[in-house]
């Protein structure tokens, strides 16, 4: 990205040129919990996180390993972990240097240590960590904390103040995983926001009951956390029946797909066992949206009858469990004694006939039941008469009969479940929606300072009006993160943004994109004040770079995008552009850059006026002369338009829709001072390519003769501007009046504001000029 704002901005702890700063210590268990503890010797800040890791290729610990770029990692000897996965240890071996990695005694991970020392290292209350609560729970990252902090003192020679550290602490619960499950409602939201204002509102209606009522907010995040994280991914694999079910299914061999089907049903009997509390948490919600979930789901009898009839197939000690110990146990043992006479039967001869030790030597390694808990049983008298050979034998047979009998008795209860798919379907939906309201949504919101977020208003054909706008992501890395404004109207459709480099223009347009998608999602916005115009598409046209795929130049590209908005855009769409034609010749990207304009310009489609037929007659005019002013009463698309071509602001003198807009750099000891603050009109910062290609080190001469050069072109291009300025001052005026009168028209002030403020226009008229 060519500009920022904001200042200094950074990642973790050396993202950056800095040398990084941080010691980290890693430790798992065998359930995928990654316990983490990241120790900033620079600001003396302890950041301790917990969380299960759900990919094979540790994609989240790298993630994060990756944010903070350790300076040193502190690992427990190479241990393969579960399921196959490498472990943490043998990761970092393979990913870092070694001279990054210490190996420390799996004795220097002590939780109960590490509590210890955290509470009294801890400038923090140790409640308000949530240690006392969370110790147990959370063992792992004090575990390595433990590791971390001793590591420090005794290899760093540094002896850490009681009551000093800045420590926070994540658990698996704090963190919004962006990932396929849970996260899917969201993506497709951000992929394809609403356009249905009343749809909107509901979800923005939600949102205001969340944070205005902390006791819903919080049972909602806790009954969330009672429905299992699949459950939503789930519930929908009980929308897809097998053509049949063949003998291979039931073949112990096939244990893999006898897991997924009991699987399923526990997760959607766990997920049905949270409804109770779930409707206990919604019941008296006031905002549609909660009120209407708690009709359709919470007072639907059939999951209370569904719920019931798993509950009579499944036994109730079953629960959901990944460990694969306990899911082969579950493909023998799930289905309630005396559903199935044969079953028992199959039951009692498999244990009977059973000796841990022997089985689990002989049967194949692919039956997945190798640690299966046999050796639990006693072997009858009978069966010691069998030979070993045979014994197998009997088993095996036995086995291939209880899978079978087994496998058949959940195919038919999932068939039973398939007759009402349609209360499942709805409950992932709800379940998908509430997480992303409640748990990205309102504990963003909940997060920030009071007022840093605030609810969008939207208007069909209305401005789009952004009071102290923000980047909802950099202002999270820049604390003194400097906010701006947008207005565009039918009046003041296009804004041409101006500054050099660096000075906060490309921040700027993600900016505004950004705070529309988070509006037409049903969020809140990042804003004093936004008032939304709701657009049904944004096109955008930032950054470059060749397409060597496809034989394409970066101006190619730059244009094939640039042809795609055109061929695709309406009178509703927000078009966005980041220095157009900056790829070919001066002339010809001016020319381009120029057109282009023009034509978004142009694009228009006719709408009620409402008030506006008042304007006429503040000119004189009779006011059946109405087609005089068409223009008035068009709804045109919204473009920002950032450039470095100081030739475009001729496009205001010549079209009164056109505002110009810089953002504010100072000259300080012939150095740019960037502030990062946008301002009205043009702002000429003289020779600002030169300054910073001298800070780049070019030769004084180079940069004294280029300074000559681009004199005289100015000098020239100032003198025609000013005429042309002139030239179209009547017209400039005319637009601002009905610029003001598009403010009165979607203003929320009553009458006799109204009429003060079109006596004030009038008056200001009459003098010449606009107050």
């Amino acid at each position: 990205m060519e500009e920022g704002a904001g200042g200094d901005g950074g990642g973790g702890g050396g993202g950056g040129g800095d040398r990084s700063s941080f010691v980290i210590g890693l430790i798992e268990n065998r359930a995928k919990e990654v316990g983490v503890a990241a120790f900033d010797l620079r600001s003396a800040s302890l950041h301790l996180s917990q969380y299960i890791e759900t990919s094979c290729s540790y994609h989240n610990t790298k993630t994060l390993l990756h944010f903070y770029d350790p300076m040193v990692l502190i690992v427990p000897p190479n241990k393969t972990a579960a399921d196959g996965m490498v472990g943490v240890s043998e990761l970092v071996g393979k990913h870092y240097p070694a001279n990054k990695k210490i190996t420390m005694a799996r004795g220097c991970f002590d939780d109960t240590k590490g509590s210890v020392m955290v509470k009294n290292l801890s400038a923090r209350d140790p409640s308000a960590l949530g240690l006392d609560t969370y110790c147990k729970q959370y063992y792992l990252c004090l575990a390595a904390a433990s590791a971390t902090i001793k590591w420090i003192e005794s290899e760093k020679g540094l002896f850490i103040t009681n009551h000093s550290l800045s420590v926070t602490f994540n658990g698996s619960f704090d963190h919004m995983n962006i990932d396929s499950t849970r996260a899917r409602l969201l993506r497709a939201n951000l992929l394809q926001p609403l356009k249905d204002i009343q749809t909107i509102n509901a979800r923005l209606d939600c949102l205001d009951e969340l944070v205005s009522n902390e006791e819903l907010f919080f049972g909602l995040t806790q009954s969330l956390r009672k429905f299992p994280k699949e459950s939503d991914k789930v519930l929908c694999h009980f929308c897809f029946k097998p053509k049949k079910v063949t003998d291979e299914v039931l073949k112990p061999a096939n244990g893999r797909k006898s897991q997924m089907l009991i699987s399923d049903i526990i997760v959607l009997k766990t997920a049905l066992d949270a409804i109770p509390f779930f409707s206990k948490v919604l019941k008296g919600a006031k905002s549609f949206l909660l009120h209407n979930i708690y009709q359709t789901v919470c007072e639907n009898p059939k999951y209370e009858s569904m719920r019931k009839r798993i509950g009579d197939v499944i036994d109730e000690d079953v629960v959901h469990s990944r460990a694969p110990f306990v899911a082969c146990t579950q493909q023998c043992f799930a289905v309630k004694a005396g559903i199935d006479g044969l079953l028992d039967v199959a039951r009692r001869s498999f244990c009977d006939t059973s000796e841990g030790k022997d089985f689990t030597l002989s049967y194949p390694r692919r039956t997945l039941l190798i640690g299966f808990p046999i050796n639990l049983f006693r072997l009858l008298d009978m069966g010691r008469m069998f030979t070993a050979q045979a014994l197998s034998l009997l088993r095996e047979g036995v086995l291939v009969h209880l899978f079978a009998i087994h496998t058949t008795l959940l195919v038919g209860l999932i068939d039973e479940i398939r007759e009402d798919i349609g209360i499942l379907t709805l409950l992932a939906e709800v379940l998908c929606l509430l997480d992303m309201i409640v748990n990205s949504f309102a504990h963003t919101i909940s997060t920030k300072p009071v007022d840093r977020y605030t609810r969008p208003e939207f208007t069909d054909e209305g401005p789009m009006a952004i009071n102290a706008g923000r980047h909802p992501i950099l202002e999270s890395l820049h604390t003194d993160f400097v906010p701006n404004n947008i207005f565009l109207s039918e009046a003041s459709n296009m804004v041409l943004v101006m500054g050099p480099n660096m000075s906060g223009k490309s921040t700027y347009l993600q900016q505004i994109c950004l705070i529309v998608i988070l509006a037409q999602i049903g969020c809140y916005v990042p804003a004093q004040f936004a008032s939304i115009r709701v657009v049904d598409r944004i096109f955008t046209r930032i950054g470059n770079g060749d397409n060597v795929e496809n034989n394409s130049s970066t101006f190619m590209t730059e244009m094939k995008e640039t042809a795609f908005i055109m061929q695709n855009v309406s009178s509703k769409s927000l078009i966005v552009v980041d220095e157009l034609g900056r790829a070919t010749s001066s002339s010809d990207g001016l020319a381009i850059a120029w057109s282009c304009c023009e034509y978004l310009l142009s694009i228009k489609a006719y709408q009620n006026c409402g008030k506006l037929w008042v304007l006429p007659t503040l000119f004189g005019y009779d006011v059946g002369c109405v087609s005089q002013f068409i223009p008035w009463l068009i709804l045109l698309s919204y473009t920002v338009f950032a450039t470095h071509m100081e030739g475009l602001s001729e496009l205001s003198a010549m079209y009164p829709n056109v505002k110009i807009l810089h953002f504010e750099v100072d000259l300080r000891n012939d150095r740019l001072d960037f502030k990062f603050r946008l301002k009205d009109g043009v702002r000429r910062v003289p020779h600002y390519g030169l300054r910073l290609a001298r800070v780049a080190g070019l030769p004084a001469s180079v940069i004294d003769t280029a300074t000559s050069i681009t004199s005289q072109i100015t000098e020239q291009e100032m003198a025609r501007m000013d005429a042309n300025s002139v030239e179209f001052q009547s017209l400039q005026m005319a637009y601002q009046v009905a610029q003001r009168l598009t403010c009165l028209k979607y203003s929320n002030q009553g009458d006799e504001y109204v009429r003060e403020a079109l006596q004030n226009l009038k008056e200001s008229i009459a003098a010449g000029r606009l107050t």
